[in-house]
């Protein structure tokens, strides 16, 4: 992962400015990389990045899910498909 070196900040650093930062964060929706003993610690992220980030997460669980589902279709012998009015029919629905 490639890291703006001007985007991170040590904790303590970050402790005295919390909110000057989150203000920042929130204008120029950069990330910021919190850095603890020389190592990233975290990286604080703008609503609308975490938004859009979990909209990737579900478009890439539907995506496993359809592929699963291509697989299972591929060795379906699909002579036994019943309707979905056979299957109400048959349930009394």
């Amino acid at each position: 992962m490639q890291i703006d070196s001007e985007r991170m900040i040590p904790i303590t650093r970050l402790q005295k400015e919390l909110t000057g930062k989150l203000r920042e964060l929130t204008r120029t929706e950069e990330p910021l990389f919190v850095m603890r003993n020389n190592s990233l610690a975290a990286v604080i992220i703008s609503p609308g990045e975490y938004e859009f980030l979990k909209q990737a997460e579900g478009l890439l669980e539907h995506l496993e899910i359809a592929n699963t589902i291509e697989q299972r279709l591929k060795n379906q012998d699909r002579s036994h498909n019943m309707s979905w009015d056979q299957v109400k029919a048959q349930h009394g629905l």
